[in-house]
């Protein structure tokens, strides 16, 4: 079981977003985070800012605030390209194929690959949120290598047993289990439950 960052601490997490489809997951995280007591440190790859702009009409500059840093995704000399920073855990959200490709076979072209690879290294926790479908069998290879080194990946699968109302209600079921994951407490969604007993 995933330990709770402490509440009190300041803690460090990466938000890395490419060139999938699913933006917005990424900027409710962002909103999600600035509230707590995590600082953030964002890296967009150059397709991440093209999904920026198709999907929800946003620059970079509107994810940023005083607890939100951004780093140039081709600068490895940012502080967070090394092990040696308290770096607490590290969130690609949307994360394409391409990426998660890149990171499974320990190829690091830009400081998204980096980071995910101190993290894996460290034994950080990694949390990578896919947005493709279907998958095919290299993605499916690449999803296994990563897990049995230890990184969550965590699909894009909104549930509906919560009955939502809208496609927020959608983006934050997601959000939630990445808060879950990262040991934030969130009250985005209520723990299940169980069914109604029926007899």
């Amino acid at each position: 079981m995933r330990e709770r960052m402490p509440a009190g601490d300041e803690v460090h997490v990466a938000v890395a977003i490419t060139g999938a489809s699913g933006a917005m997951y990424a900027r409710r995280l962002l909103e999600i985070l600035s509230k707590s007591n995590a600082r953030t440190h964002l890296i967009i790859s150059a397709a991440g800012e093209k999904i920026l702009k198709l999907e929800l009409g946003a620059e970079p500059e509107s994810l940023i605030s005083d607890r939100v840093t951004r780093h140039h995704y081709k600068n490895f000399a940012a502080r967070i390209a090394s092990g040696s920073f308290p770096l607490s855990a590290m969130v690609i959200v949307p994360c394409s194929m391409g990426t998660l490709g890149a990171i499974a076979q320990g190829i690091s072209m830009n400081l998204i690959h980096r980071c995910a690879d101190v993290c894996i290294k460290e034994g950080r926790t990694l949390i990578m949120v896919p947005r493709e479908t279907p998958l095919n069998s290299i993605h499916l290879e690449n999803m296994l290598r990563l897990s049995r080194s230890g990184v969550t990946i965590l699909p894009a699968m909104p549930g509906f047993y919560g009955k939502p109302q809208s496609i927020s209600d959608l983006v934050d079921f997601v959000v939630a289990r990445i808060l879950d994951q990262l040991g934030i407490s969130q009250g985005l969604m209520e723990p299940w439950k169980g069914m109604p007993d029926t007899e």
